[in-house]
């Protein structure tokens, strides 16, 4: 492995991020995350990433490890950091989790999403003032749930208030887009999931990461890793604020393992005097 890179952070995509060929890279790059998904969470995940989180999130996991094992050889990064499920593809990536928990805590995360079911999320557009968007987020009881770069913003909640939320912004001249997943993440509707999500947790092993791995949460590194996972499931994904941090503790390089090429473009959307990469290496990514 070369030597650690203090200028370069890898990135680790969330939902969202699924490419048709995932399962391809995985049974190329880590057939043994591929046995493991077939028989642990199903024979058929990666054809369905599509239809809900419960499967899309085992699906990206696997994929974006897969990513990671093309990459390793050639680049040794000196902080990591994931979006949303990302989290915690990071951590296995860094060593603090190892990669068969990882797969199970990710499925596990991603049913219990889907269980907790109801209600929605909506991308939102940022011109040059947040506050409309805030204004119209606190009248409605809608979380921003996804503070995704300058110009993009994701509120979630129930169904009732997303439609009002829609009508709203459209007075106010801001375009609004209802995204397909079926629940309102990253909000207090996903309460229903903590308390097992919590327990699944407590069973996993986590050790010190090899190189710092930055919270959603606090957008810093991660300090208690049980409790910020499961803080996750109801807090927003500061990413903005993560991908800020990570230039300001050092990197200049910002490589994603893909799948897809999503968090390449939040990065050049975000930061100023920064190279983004999109996944190296990997046959007919986004093809």
């Amino acid at each position: 492995m070369a030597q650690p890179d203090e200028q370069l952070a890898l990135l680790f995509p969330g939902q969202g991020s699924q490419t048709a060929d995932m399962r391809d890279q995985v049974q190329q790059h880590r057939p043994d995350l591929l046995e493991l998904a077939l028989a642990e969470v199903s024979d058929d995940v990666f054809e369905r990433a599509a239809d809900g989180t419960e499967w899309a999130q085992p699906a990206i996991f696997c994929a974006a490890l897969a990513g990671w094992a093309q990459l390793e050889d050639s680049c040794d990064p000196s902080q990591m950091a994931g979006h949303s499920l990302g989290e915690i593809t990071a951590l296995v990536a860094a060593d603090a989790i190892d990669g068969a928990d990882g797969l199970r805590l990710v499925a596990t995360r991603g049913r219990l999403m889907q269980e907790a079911g109801g209600g929605g999320m909506m991308a939102v557009r940022v011109r040059d003032d947040r506050a409309p968007i805030e204004e119209v987020a606190a009248e409605t009881g809608l979380t921003i749930a996804n503070d995704n770069a300058p110009d993009q913003l994701v509120l979630s909640g129930a169904v009732d208030a997303l439609e009002r939320g829609e009508e709203l912004l459209r007075e106010r001249k801001v375009r609004a887009k209802r995204l397909p997943v079926a629940g309102a993440f990253h909000s207090p509707l996903m309460e229903p999931a903590v308390g097992p999500f919590r327990d699944a947790v407590s069973k996993v092993e986590v050790r010190e990461p090899r190189v710092p791995v930055l919270s959603c949460v606090t957008a810093a590194p991660f300090e208690d890793v049980g409790e910020q996972l499961v803080a996750a499931l109801t807090n927003p994904v500061r990413w903005t604020d993560v991908l800020r941090a990570l230039q300001a503790r050092g990197a200049t390089r910002f490589v994603e393992t893909g799948p897809g090429r999503v968090l390449t473009g939040l990065v050049r959307k975000t930061l100023d005097g920064v190279e983004a990469e999109a996944p190296l290496n990997l046959e007919a990514t986004n093809a």
